[in-house]
């Protein structure tokens, strides 16, 4: 399965995202650069409180 990403917010997300990647590649999902060509797309954003 294809799977994108976006990072939004500050640098800890983007670390949090490349975490993330690595995991789904772990597990056998596709990466892919281009959100248009996902399946799923995992948004990751900051969340103020």
């Amino acid at each position: 399965m294809k799977v994108g990403f976006i990072s939004l917010g500050c640098s800890k997300n983007l670390v949090d995202t490349e975490m993330t990647i690595g995991l789904f590649k772990n597990h056998g999902y596709e990466i892919v650069p281009n959100p248009e060509e996902a399946e799923i797309i995992v948004i990751n954003t900051c969340r103020v409180y």
